[in-house]
């Protein structure tokens, strides 16, 4: 394979940029519909709870961003604080901590998306290419949270079309609004 050119470089951040702002809006839908007091539940044993999997999802993907930014990646630190204590918590630190971090990749010059980052010894790819790597591990993690949804008792949300729980909240506005 052909080393990346600095023109294919902005061109994958440009095509990275609405993909991630696209799905960070609808990850932090899922996030926000985790009931307050549910962010104990998990499935099964070996399963992260709902808080556990909401916190991982968040700071996951901005630790890819912040990795890209900084043209390196900080295996420091990553723990949930002790003030994020529910899903509403995580949201809101989700929404400051990536806008910051879309902020700042907005800025990168071509040399900073070809650098080479390693990532824990397995991969050492341009660290634009990571920003798919962002992409992908959240839509991973946002379905299996997707999955805790229901049995909570939280409604899902729409994700890449009206779900269910949507579809069934839009009929009852709409048949309300007739007989109204």
């Amino acid at each position: 394979m052909q080393p990346l050119q600095p023109e294919q470089a902005t061109f994958l951040l440009q095509m990275a940029l609405p993909a991630l702002k696209n799905e960070h809006r609808v990850t932090r839908k899922i996030i926000e519909a985790v009931p307050a007091e549910q962010g104990d539940y998990r499935p099964d044993g070996v399963s992260k709870s709902a808080l556990e999997l909401a916190w991982h999802l968040a700071s996951a993907e901005n630790f890819f961003m912040d990795g890209v930014a900084a043209g390196q990646f900080n295996y420091v630190g990553g723990s949930r604080p002790d003030s994020i204590r529910n899903a509403a918590d995580v949201a809101a630190w989700y929404g400051e901590a990536f806008q910051a971090n879309f902020d700042r990749l907005t800025r990168l010059s071509s040399e900073q998306l070809l650098k080479v980052i390693d990532f824990r010894g397995m991969f050492q790819y341009p660290a634009v290419l990571y920003l798919q790597f962002a992409i992908n591990h959240s839509i991973h993690h946002r379905g299996q949270l997707s999955v805790y949804l229901r049995p909570m008792g939280a409604k899902v949300p729409s994700i890449y079309g009206e779900s269910y729980d949507d579809a069934q909240a839009r009929k009852a506005a709409h048949a309300q609004a007739g007989t109204a």
